[in-house]
């Protein structure tokens, strides 16, 4: 009658260090059905972990290599790597290395299939501009830890409100890669704990008067002047006007209608702005952009940026001075001139909730000059 062969007690120092050394890991008692944690015995020092895992549906077993034996990385700690391991491919998870930058790229097709060509523009110079080259993006999801990803949003060397833009997109990615099972859910506690800078919010004291946003227009060069000056006089965000078409623009009744992250609304025009989009519509087609960069293609994300910094250093502007500074001073230069909130946050697409809370003073001091103005007794 055979022998059956025992389980070697794994759990044990003084097992494992008798076992002769040998590539084939000797396997100890079952985890779980199907699920055992072996040790290789590399030589009389050295020992490493390995999972293994029987699929039911391809009738194969599963390898994973668990680490290095240490003091640190016991047989216990070893037995919960294991059955991490084979939870998260009983979830569907990919057992390929994914990396950081696989994911964004993944991502990338994904906004192009759900958004359309230009949202997936934005993602990809995003992601190339400040991923694909770094260290970051070459390392896989599954060893992506928070001060990693806090190390590179310092290293962009941006604004703490650019970097927290770049961050935002950055983390939609890695959380469409844990939908689609290409690291486990667990994962996403390390850029959970990635939180937005404290002064995101300072961009928005930066005003500039009516002479200086002059000198910012007469100082660019090329077709950002048009983007400047558009800019200036609607407070539409940069994407909105980088994405208008020119059937957008009605000359008719002097309005325009921009589609931004807030919806569609269509707001009158100014006279010097019927004036701008006028020339800016003539002789294109109905689906043609009306805002184009000197080589004739569309405004791709953040493509004005430089441009907008060389004509405000030009002009002699605050720095920091930025296309967004035009919707800032639009907004604050509608609330002094006595344009109710409401008015304000249709024009602009935003709530009456948002200018009451970072234009509140403003409101408050438009209000306080009208009502002087008015005889009560």
């Amino acid at each position: 009658m055979a022998s059956v062969r025992t389980a070697p007690a794994l759990q044990k120092i003084s097992v494992r260090r008798v076992l002769a050394p040998r590539r084939e890991p000797y396997w100890g008692a079952p985890l779980s059905r199907g699920l055992y944690v072996g040790f290789r015995k590399i030589d009389a020092e050295r020992g490493s972990w390995i999972g293994r895992r029987f699929d039911e549906e391809t009738h194969k077993h599963k390898y994973k290599s668990l680490g290095w034996e240490t003091v640190d990385f016991d047989y216990d700690k070893a037995k919960v790597a294991a059955t991490t391991w084979a939870a998260t491919l009983s979830a569907g998870v990919t057992v390929d290395v994914v990396t950081l930058s696989d994911a964004c790229r993944e991502y990338v097709k994904d906004r192009r299939r759900e958004k359309g060509d230009a949202t997936a523009h934005d993602a990809e110079i995003i992601f190339k501009r400040t991923l694909y080259d770094d260290v970051l993006g070459s390392r896989p999801l599954t060893r992506l830890r928070t001060p990693h990803l806090k190390d590179w949003r310092e290293r962009l060397g941006v604004t703490p409100s650019t970097a927290d833009r770049i961050w935002r997109t950055l983390k939609a990615a890695l959380n469409l890669a844990v939908r689609n099972r290409q690291v486990a859910a667990s994962a996403a506690q390390e850029w959970r704990d990635v939180k937005p800078h404290k002064s995101t919010g300072k961009r928005r004291d930066l005003y500039l008067d009516v002479t200086q946003r002059r000198a910012l227009r007469d100082a660019a060069a090329g077709n950002v002047r048009d983007l400047i000056e558009a800019a200036a006089l609607t407070g539409a965000r940069a994407g909105e006007l980088t994405g208008a078409k020119r059937s957008q623009f009605d000359a008719r009744t002097k309005s325009m209608s921009f589609a931004g992250k807030t919806g569609a609304r269509t707001v009158p025009l100014s006279d010097a702005a019927v004036t701008l989009f006028k020339r800016l519509a003539e002789s294109k087609l109905p689906s043609a952009h009306l805002f184009v960069r000197d080589d004739g293609k569309p405004w791709a994300h953040s493509d004005w940026d430089e441009l907008v910094r060389n004509a405000a250093t030009a002009a002699e502007l605050p720095k920091g001075t930025c296309l967004y500074t035009l919707r800032h001073s639009f907004i604050t230069q509608a609330i002094i001139d006595g344009l109710t909130t409401l008015d304000v946050a249709r024009l602009c697409g935003t709530s009456v909730m948002m200018i009451e809370k970072h234009y509140g003073h403003l409101v408050a001091s438009a209000a306080r000059e009208r009502l002087a103005k008015v005889t009560m007794l």
